[in-house]
């Protein structure tokens, strides 16, 4: 229990500081460096000077990847390779051992079955990478789990798809606050 608390109250500041940060330009990340399909690109999680912050109760926030192990990671894909019917499909490839890994660097030495999905921060469907470091275990309970997010992901591929959102955006915000992201784009689940 105090690890946990320990966990949101670095979250929280993490949060605090990303707000004051200007927001570099998304950098291909070093291709040789993870373990992912294609060239990647890491996507910052710090606000644009035009993005809208949206304030999210600090509850929200034990629902949120560590944004030091997961920060997001995406394959420098376009909207048109994206929204190709099968391309998720295609590109899925996270092994037992990077699954097994991500729980290590979660702390999660044992979990039941069915307790956590090793789930992509950035969707597939969104030009997410399979690398670590866009993986992270998402628990199946609670208010925001991962059956939850995957209602987020389905929406911001339609709207991406669709021509209602740019693909960056959408990746900003599922990879800053997915909690936040869903509130704006869906309302409460």
């Amino acid at each position: 229990m105090f690890k946990r608390f320990l966990f949101l109250i670095f979250i929280a500041s993490f949060a605090v500081a990303c707000l004051a940060l200007p927001t570099p330009p998304v950098q291909p990340s070093n291709p040789t460096s993870t373990a992912s399909i294609g060239p990647t690109t890491t996507v910052s999680l710090a606000p644009t000077a035009t993005a809208s912050v949206v304030s999210v109760d600090p509850a929200y926030l034990a629902h949120l990847p560590n944004p030091s192990l997961t920060p997001g990671d995406v394959l420098d894909v376009t909207t048109a390779d994206i929204c190709v019917s099968g391309y998720a499909t295609k590109v899925r490839n996270v092994t037992d051992a990077v699954k097994n890994q991500v729980y290590q660097e979660y702390g999660i030495l044992s979990h039941q079955p069915g307790s956590y999905e090793v789930d992509h921060l950035i969707s597939l469907e969104l030009g997410g990478s399979n690398s670590i470091k866009n993986l992270w275990p998402e628990p199946y309970t609670g208010d925001w789990n991962a059956h939850v997010k995957d209602k987020l992901e389905d929406k911001l591929h339609v709207l991406v798809c669709n021509g209602s959102l740019d693909l960056q955006t959408a990746q900003r915000a599922i990879s800053t606050d997915w909690v936040a992201a869903y509130l704006k784009y869906i309302g409460q689940p």
